[in-house]
């Protein structure tokens, strides 16, 4: 098994001065390595449908493309699980204070209770942050979710990886459907929605 993550939003605690005030993560699950790596020739298609000479990241996509790129990986087979956080709602000054430990625990989180789903897998994340803290969280992730769910986690540069790209795009279509202001709020998750298993409001 296959799984890619990725997060939109930042672990901010400034509402008042740009924080975003919602952080989504979302993996994107593949079972069979074949449909992945069928994925990753359609989204490379896709690219040269769009005329996209750099990787797919939802908050650069014009809608179009975001379109072009959703139709693109309807039809493999993978599953999407996410948890949305509402940052008015953390009390904790553990989480509110230290980003690394709020991100940690929001992965962890979401990964501990997933149905299920991991067996044995090998976890992508997207590769941002310094060694050292790649490593705890690789050593975090495993110690706190179930006995063989996790084989292996590793990091990756989204600019050299489709199946990063898609959890960006898969976890931006989630996180752009709690923007009520915005007319196309829910154009792209409902698009993902037979794709989807879970969506979970973290309270």
């Amino acid at each position: 098994m296959l799984v890619f993550i990725d997060e939109s939003g930042d672990p901010g605690f400034k509402l008042a001065k740009g924080s975003s005030p919602i952080f989504v993560v979302a993996l994107v699950a593949f079972k069979e390595i074949d449909q992945s790596r069928r994925a990753i020739a359609a989204i490379d298609d896709a690219a040269k449908k769009a005329k996209l000479p750099t990787e797919f990241k939802f908050s650069k996509c014009r809608p179009e493309v975001r379109d072009i790129f959703f139709e693109s990986v309807l039809p493999f087979d993978f599953s999407i699980r996410a948890i949305v956080i509402e940052k008015e709602k953390i009390y904790s000054p553990h989480l509110r204070t230290d980003k690394e430990a709020f991100y940690s625990f929001f992965v962890k989180s979401m990964l501990k209770f997933d149905n299920g789903l991991l067996k044995n897998a090998k976890v992508v994340i997207d590769g941002s942050g310094e060694q050292m803290f790649k490593r705890e969280l690789s050593s975090y992730l495993r110690k706190h979710t179930g006995e063989n769910a996790i084989r292996k986690v590793t990091f990756s540069d989204s600019r050299n990886d489709r199946l990063v790209q898609m959890a960006d795009m898969c976890t931006g279509a989630i996180a752009r459907s709690y923007r009520e202001n915005r007319d196309d709020a829910q154009r792209w998750r409902e698009m993902l929605k037979p794709k989807i298993e879970d969506i979970w409001p973290f309270r």
